[in-house]
Order: C-alpha cells, then structure tokens, then sequence
C-alpha cells in the first residue's frame, strides 16, 4: 500500500505523470489543481484570481488542504498532484516534478486552460513566475512550509526533455512500487 504526492512547477508534466503512475499501479488519482481551477470557475474567476485572493484576508486553501489531510489518514494507494502533499501526508512518496522554464511556458501555452492563456512565451513565464510567488507566499504565510525547497522531497524528476513513461518507470524502480493485486 502506497501513497503518492506530486508537486511541481507549472507546465512541468506533474498531472501527467501523476495519471500514468495512478494507471499503472491502479490506484486513484486526484487533483488537487483541477478542484481548485473548478472551484475558481464556479465563482466565476481564473485559477491566478483565486490565488490573489488567497494572499489577501480570503481563505482560498484551507478547504483543499484538509481535503489532502483526510485522503491522506483515510485511504490507500492513490496518487494526488497537489502543491502541498508532502506537508499534508508525510507518509506519501515525495515527488517534485521541474522542467525549463521556456519548455514550462511553452507546455502552458498549448492547453486549453479557461482564463490562463498567454500571448506569448515571455507572458507565460511571468504569469508562471507570478504563480509560483503566489503559492509560495501563501503557503509561508499559513503553514511556514515552502513548497518548492527541494529538502521537502524524496526524487526531483525533470521532465524537459524526457517522455513521461520513462520517468514512471523511474518512479516505480526507486521506490519498489507494484500494482495492486
């Protein structure tokens, strides 16, 4: 029985590999990031306005951050790509999942996602830079934890020019992962 967190920058193939891991060991997955982008588009703001919020006097985290709390003491053999995983289940396996930060913005560019479209690779490595600030201020300010400090994490994979099932197989050798029976 395992538990798997992914976090990582935007753009750096972490909901990818957290899919194909979740597959291929059949477990679970969750998102953490496609509740928050729903819940931001039921109100009727982007996923970067929520997290403005957030640094503000509205708490826009602690509703997901329980979330991750609860799956983590209540179940088994999931896989969850979320920003703060690591901190909410410490028993989980730690992945922190990066890639080049042009190859990030250029990923970002090509999806689909309502309201976070750029122009142009620079915009996208601002509004990249922006959200990486956001996150890390909110997540000092709630819970002194720094998501993006590399001690926080068992494997850093980069993903800028690897193909993802090669970085599952990784995964699985280091930490001796089977799927369930």
């Amino acid at each position: 029985m395992a538990v798997i967190t992914l976090t990582g920058t935007p753009g750096s193939g972490k909901s990818t590999l957290a899919k194909l891991l979740a597959e291929r060991l059949g477990y679970t997955h969750y998102s953490i990031g496609d509740v928050r982008r729903d819940y931001a588009t039921k109100r009727g703001i982007t996923l970067a306005e929520l997290n403005r919020l957030g640094e503000g006097e509205e708490d826009t985290d602690t509703q997901f951050d329980e979330y991750q709390r609860r799956l983590g003491e209540t179940e088994d053999d999931f896989v969850i790509d979320c920003r703060l995983g690591f901190h909410f289940i410490p028993r989980s396996v730690k992945l922190f999942v990066d890639a080049d930060e042009q190859v990030r913005a250029q990923r970002l560019m090509q999806r689909d996602s309502v309201g976070e479209q750029a122009a142009h690779v620079d915009e996208a490595m601002r509004l990249n830079k922006e959200r990486l600030e956001s996150d890390r201020r909110r997540y000092v300010r709630l819970y002194g934890v720094d998501p993006f400090s590399m001690t926080n994490y068992d494997l850093v994979l980069d993903t800028t020019n690897k193909r993802p099932e090669p970085l599952v197989e990784e995964v699985l050798e280091k930490f001796k992962l089977e799927p369930k029976k």
